[in-house]
């Protein structure tokens, strides 16, 4: 299989973690607007090469990306509103009543709001003949594999306000039935194509900005998609479910040190016998979207496709679960086949087993080394000193992770502290925090990737993104709009110069 780290295109570079919706905005939620294309420039002024995204996904239970509504659709709080009234869709008053500058993201106020000036928007798309446009046209005809059935389900999801779709009546949790009822509701079905034309749009308008920069953007892939999507719905057949379409088990952890009852996702499973048999051609159109919005794609959950942790549906904890092989190896083989050029980083995180290590092995992919796993080991793997090799993408901490300035306080545990101080030096005039980020830019990893709260040092107060098994509270962590100083700028960049990252 083709090895990625040849595939990359760059050696020995930088990358700073940032989701979308933590971009500064006055609306509630990071956007592809102006703060956007000006995060793409600070990349540029700290010589950094790859923008991290995080999912693009609508987000649904729990606010999260990696329980989404559709996996190949975009979010829709990521239009920016000013890009709508410079095309003549939105009035500064409209804009002036969606303003919502707040320290966090409220979901809660931007679903009972957004969807009300988007569609104001949408009646002025259609006034204006926007619809009949050759590039709204061609937009429609080239995803007609995904957009119908999206607008259709997201149309019924408004139907039966927002309910499962498994409680929906059965002429509309039959796909085949539904699509015959296709005509009811047009008119909804075309606000949330346009919906998707909008995002599309202004995501690739970024996506070239970005490219002019020298800049390349990581996105993130999630193994599962909710039960509770236009996925399942659209191909139930490729999911382990029962008569009535709910799943027979769910994806989930088993318990461990820090987990006691394990994790409970609750996604559905995937039928593997039947992918392999059909060539995986749900995983071929999956990631053929992927590669038309990321120019690297992030696995999440890696050792999931090589053996994964399924649990009984109905069960309260992870407690009951059991593992499960998986056809990874054949899945990423039909991928290199079809996909030569592709850029893949595999999360091999977790409980890692030799399978895993075999799977990776035979891909290619670079995997993940987390500093902050790096300290409880004389030997341990993230270890800069014991990558066997550059094939791989260091990061300080993750969005799943404690701010590194809270991880470093938080070391409890004497032989960790000595191990930090040892395997960590301290530079002269630098904070640990920094020391951390210096250890990352100067191992041998071909990529190194900092989240931007670690280069801000802020703490676990100031900027968790997310708390795994914790199902409220997250996701909603926002940029200051004071980000962007000189200091800041000079710091990142020397930091990046100082270890031969820099972009040329």
């Amino acid at each position: 299989m083709n090895n990625l780290h040849k595939n990359f295109g760059f050696r020995n570079k930088s990358g700073i973690l940032l989701p979308i919706s933590s971009l500064p905005s006055q609306y509630g939620i990071g956007s592809f607007g102006k703060s956007a294309y000006d995060f793409v420039d600070f990349l540029e002024e700290t010589k950094t090469k790859c923008w991290q995204v995080l999912p693009l996904n609508p987000t649904s239970y729990g606010d999260s990306p990696y329980q989404s509504p559709a996996a190949v659709a975009g979010n829709p709080y990521f239009i920016d509103l000013d890009l709508l009234a410079k095309a003549g869709l939105l009035t500064k008053d409209e804009l002036k009543e969606n303003r919502h500058d707040t320290v966090r993201v409220d979901y809660g106020w931007l679903f009972n709001t957004r969807y009300t000036v988007l569609r104001k928007a949408y009646a002025r798309f259609i006034e204006n003949g926007g619809h009949k446009s050759a590039s709204y046209k061609k937009y429609v005809r080239s995803n007609v594999h995904w957009l119908p059935d999206y607008s259709l389900f997201m149309a019924l999801k408004v139907h039966y306000n927002h309910a499962v779709w498994t409680s929906w009546a059965d002429e509309h949790r039959d796909i085949k039935q539904a699509r015959a009822h296709r005509a009811e509701f047009e008119a909804e079905c075309g606000f949330w194509e346009w919906i998707q034309y909008e995002f599309s749009t202004q995501w690739q308008d970024l996506l070239s900005y970005a490219h002019s920069k020298g800049i390349m953007i990581i996105g993130d892939m999630p193994i599962y998609v909710a039960h509770d999507s236009m996925d399942v719905w659209q191909a139930p057949e490729q999911f382990l479910l029962d008569e009535n379409y709910n799943p027979t088990v769910v994806a989930g952890c088993p318990p461990d040190g820090f987990s006691p009852d394990g994790q409970l996702w609750g996604n559905p499973i995937y039928d593997w016998d039947l992918m392999e048999t059909d060539g995986f051609s749900w995983w071929q159109k999956r990631v053929a979207e992927s590669f038309k919005i990321y120019d690297i794609l992030r696995i999440d959950h890696f050792r999931g496709f090589a053996g994964y942790y399924n649990i009984p549906y109905g069960d309260t904890t992870a407690k009951g679960g059991k593992w499960d092989s998986a056809p990874g190896i054949a899945l990423f083989r039909t991928i290199a086949r079809n996909f030569p050029k592709a850029k893949i980083i595999a999360e091999d995180l977790g409980f890692i087993t030799p399978d895993v290590r075999e799977l990776l092995d035979d891909c290619g992919f670079p995997g993940m080394k987390i500093l902050q796993f790096a300290f409880y080991d004389d030997d341990a793997e993230y270890l800069p000193r014991m990558y066997p090799h550059s094939n791989c993408v260091v990061y300080s901490g993750s969005h799943d992770a404690d701010c590194t300035k809270s991880w470093i306080k938080n070391l409890n545990e004497r032989s960790v502290k000595a191990r930090f101080k040892k395997e960590c030096p301290s530079r002269k005039g630098q904070s640990r925090t920094y020391d951390v980020i210096e250890l990352a830019m100067s191992s041998r990893a071909n990529l190194a990737v900092i989240p931007m709260q670690d280069y801000l040092e802020l703490t676990n107060e100031e900027g968790r993104m997310n708390t795994p098994a914790i199902a409220e509270g997250n996701w909603n962590w926002r940029l200051s709009k004071r980000y962007r100083t000189a200091s800041l700028t000079a710091k990142i960049k020397d930091m990046t110069v100082r270890n031969k990252r820099a972009t040329k």
